[in-house]
């Protein structure tokens, strides 16, 4: 059990290190309000209307698409396509509005933040914070790091967007954006001075009259000031108003904001979310003109930019197979030039015994090959440093990377493997392993093989399935079989419908439902010696010893049976039964714009409103936690069951389904299981007349963890100059020596202590330096993760923070003076402890 103090330093660091909350444009929907994420969305879907017209009109096309509140993605979407020669995404178009809502939404976690909010008349602040952030979006950008613009640009535009329900500029009578806010070269110009009276005191609870008619004869721009705990505020200025702003009770009372339509201004709300997201648009085609349209089109997911990385294995034993593997690649990678589907990057990290690296990265197919076609074998036959290859590649590629793995021999590095479970975990991206086992090898290479156990193929089983990926068998002969393995990977619109591992041999029967927004569905059977037998929705069977039967065709390669399924009565429910005398896995996949995004998301509710933010942490095990779920593809769509499916078992844990948009959910589960996870969605799509059963699950395992790592909050480091972060490991089961790690995706110089030691108060502190070099441009992105493992590798957990390299001071952006820290620590310790 966890002492009192140690959760009065849970609370302390959740004060002083965490983005605390705050308020603005609402996060959940309420009457007739609309949210951040409805106003970022529609001046997404608007921008979009305009970009796709104006290249229709410059090809002489027609596009007669309005642009009107009643957009939603898939009318853009293929209003759109029609604009260019390939169809354009509407699953990433959906995943980049998420991902910049998301973003958008932890903004409202900084309730100290007066910049962040323009709350108190903080303009200049709150002008730097946009135009940084602007910065940080166009370099990210010019670098090839969407998900990275995406998260600057959501920040940026929740700031914007608050600027027009906390000002006065709607009160003035402004009928445009105050594009002042994105350009920082104009000056901020008809400020009211701290010593100006701006408001007067609200008669009851009309506030219509309560900004000074001298303020608006003269223009003065003003804001509203806000705070949870303490009512004091300069002599006549307006209040940002609500229940939780102490500082709306001092005279002059009441306040300005028009967060929604019941908020003191709220008779304005509707004119300022529009405001808001004109002044959204505005910023997007400021973005738009600076870095080109392919590259916006990129950032706004409807472009493909996928990556393809490749870590081979270029010890001696593999010398045989490194130019077969080559072969296979390229042709994978001239297969798909010029296409939809052409990656907008390719990643290749070599490895040996001795050493691993250096990682290759470009969008020019012709180069890559080039530095594929120049590997070459060393000539150890000793282990390799797979993991450590891995594990760079993880660290330097962006989220929801296809990786494939070559290699023949077990790897020396093993004690990484929780560690790129977790970054598997963190990006979500997918890792598949090619594996040149001895015993399926001729007798000429079998001299120059390594040794590769049971244990060891397990291990790379493992990471495959913790990532939803493949462990295929295979020999120099059958190496280019697993072609179609390999390009099935790296479809574009890959969905799972189902995934499942059982580590024991016993007969068992699985059922999974195919909607009709399904194509190209396979079948995934891997394992030795096992049997099976599927059936249609309509009662027609076929064994797997069938090769071409009336369900599909089945190809072997290596240790897998791929099912790829005919074309015709697809949907329904599928049955099948399978009876193994090893472990197995079962995979069904296959092409749909319907899929399922989840985030852990942290929901604090009271103090400012109720706000919340992505997690970046894994959730404690035993305890409740809450994920935001978005399925794309649909404008609406019906959730019938979220559950947490055990990986490698048939243990559920149900969760309960709040729905705060028409295809966006929050679900709650009561507690987190011990064991690792795969999240499952079933529903019901609703298509005109039609209505249709579906389901999907992640392909990427999550797992909960008894250990929390809590890191300092802080946006902006400085070029040549060392960044210290404090960090915090708590936990309430093991003590002892807990080794630490940091890492970061840009190779930037990173130190930190290698073990903290947890002695019965259960916490320590450690401190990790970041350094940029200082040739580092201005706006570039880093995310930095730290990693604290349990004694004997038995629990792991990490927390990652994103950061941005500015030329400029930071601008702090958690609590603002110890005092008003402590203070809110006290109260909050009061509110958990003393009731």
């Amino acid at each position: 059990m966890v002492s009192l103090v140690v959760v009065a330093v849970f609370l302390f660091q959740g004060a002083l290190f965490q983005p605390p909350q705050a308020e603005a444009f609402k996060i959940f929907p309420t009457d007739d309000s609309l949210t951040h994420q409805q106003i970022t969305e529609a001046a997404f879907l608007r921008k979009m209307v305009e970009v796709c017209r104006d290249v229709a009109t410059s090809q002489g096309k027609g596009f007669t698409l309005p642009i009107n509140s009643k957009l939603t993605a898939t009318t853009v979407q293929k209003a759109c396509s029609n604009s260019y020669a390939s169809l354009l995404k509407l699953s990433t178009f959906n995943l980049a509005i998420i991902q910049t809502a998301l973003s958008n939404a932890a903004v409202d976690r900084k309730q100290f933040s007066t910049a962040h909010h323009f709350d108190d008349e903080d303009f200049k602040n709150g002008r730097d914070l946009i135009t940084k952030g602007i910065a940080a979006v166009k370099v990210s950008i010019k670098k090839g790091n969407y998900l990275s613009a995406r998260t600057s640009l959501g920040a940026v535009c929740h700031t914007l967007q608050d600027f027009y329900s906390h000002s006065n500029w709607v009160e003035l009578g402004s009928n445009v954006p105050f594009s002042t806010l994105i350009k920082p070269e104009l000056p901020l110009n008809n400020l009211a001075s701290r010593d100006t009276k701006t408001c007067k005191s609200c008669v009851g609870k009309d506030c219509s009259d309560n900004i000074l008619p001298e303020v608006l004869q003269q223009k003065l721009l003003t804001s509203g000031y806000f705070h949870p705990i303490f009512p004091d505020k300069p002599a006549g200025k307006c209040s940002h108003g609500s229940i939780f702003d102490r500082t709306s009770s001092t005279e002059p009372t009441g306040g300005i904001n028009k967060d929604d339509i019941s908020s003191d201004h709220g008779f304005l709300h509707n004119r300022a979310a529009e405001m808001a997201i004109n002044a959204t648009m505005e910023l997007l085609e400021d973005i738009r003109l600076a870095t080109g349209d392919q590259a916006f089109l990129r950032l706004m997911g409807l472009s493909q930019t996928s990556v393809l990385a490749f870590v081979i294995d270029t010890t001696g034993s593999l010398s045989n197979y490194i130019a077969e593997a080559t072969r296979v690649f390229i042709s994978i990678i001239d297969s798909r030039r010029g296409t939809s589907e052409e990656p907008s990057e390719y990643i290749l990290v070599p490895f040996n015994d001795q050493d691993f690296g250096p990682l290759i990265r470009t969008g020019d197919a012709d180069r890559f090959k080039e530095q594929i076609n120049s590997l070459s074998a060393s000539d150890s036959l000793n282990p390799g440093m797979c993991l450590s290859g891995l594990m760079l590649t993880l660290t330097r590629a962006p989220p929801s990377s296809d990786i494939f793995v070559l290699t023949d021999a077990s790897a020396k590095d093993t004690e990484l493997k929780s560690s790129v479970e977790a970054m598997i975990e963190s990006t979500k991206s997918t890792v598949n392993f090619l594996l040149t086992s001895s015993l399926l090898r001729s007798e000429e290479d079998a001299s120059l093989s390594r040794s590769l156990s049971l244990s060891d193929i397990q291990l790379y089983r493992d990471l495959a399935h913790v990532s939803g990926g493949q462990t295929i068998d295979v020999t120099n002969t059958t190496l280019s079989q697993a072609n179609a393995v390999i390009t099935d990977a790296i479809t574009a619109d890959l969905v799972t419908v189902l995934q499942v591992e059982r580590s024991s041999a016993k007969a068992e029967n699985f059922s999974f439902v195919l909607d009709p927004s399904l194509s190209n569905t396979t079948v995934y059977i891997t394992g030795d010696s096992l049997v099976f037998t599927l059936y249609s929705p309509t009662g027609v069977s076929q064994s797997g010893s069938v090769a071409d039967g009336p369900l599909g065709s089945i190809l072997t390669v290596g240790n897998i049976k791929r099912v790829k399924l005919n074309s015709d009565n697809q949907t329904g429910e599928w049955k099948i039964s399978i009876n193994a005398t090893s472990s197995y896995t079962l995979k069904v996949i296959g092409q749909s714009s319907v899929n399922v995004l989840f985030y852990f998301v942290e929901i604090v509710e009271g103090g400012h409103g109720d706000s919340w933010g992505q997690r970046f942490t894994r959730p404690f095990i035993g305890r409740n936690a809450t994920f935001y779920v978005s399925v794309t593809g649909r404008d609406s769509v019906t959730v019938t069951d979220v559950l947490l499916v055990e990986a490698s078992g048939s243990d559920v844990v149900r969760g309960t389904i709040k729905a705060v948009g028409a295809t966006d959910f929050l679900v709650n589960i009561d507690r987190i299981p011990e064991w690792p996870f795969v999240v499952q969605l079933k529903g019901l799509l609703n298509d005109s007349s039609l209505v249709s059963q579906f389901q999907r699950q992640s392909p990427t395992q999550q797992q909960g963890s008894r250990i929390t790592v809590m890191a300092q909050s802080q946006n902006i480091t400085q070029p040549g100059v060392p960044l210290s972060l404090n960090f915090t490991v708590a936990t309430n089961n093991t003590i002892g020596n807990y080794t630490i790690r940091a890492r970061n995706d840009q190779g930037f110089s990173v130190s930190f202590p290698s073990s903290l030691i947890l002695g019965t108060e259960g916490s320590a502190q450690g401190s990790v330096t970041l350094t940029a070099p200082s040739d580092t441009e201005s706006g570039t992105d880093v995310t930095l993760t730290i990693e604290a493992e349990a004694p004997g590798s038995t629990d792991l957990n990490y927390v990652t923070l994103q950061l941005t390299v500015s030329t400029a001071n930071a601008i702090f952006s958690g609590c603002y003076s110890l005092s008003l820290c402590l203070s809110f620590f006290f109260f909050i310790v009061c509110h958990f402890v003393c009731f």
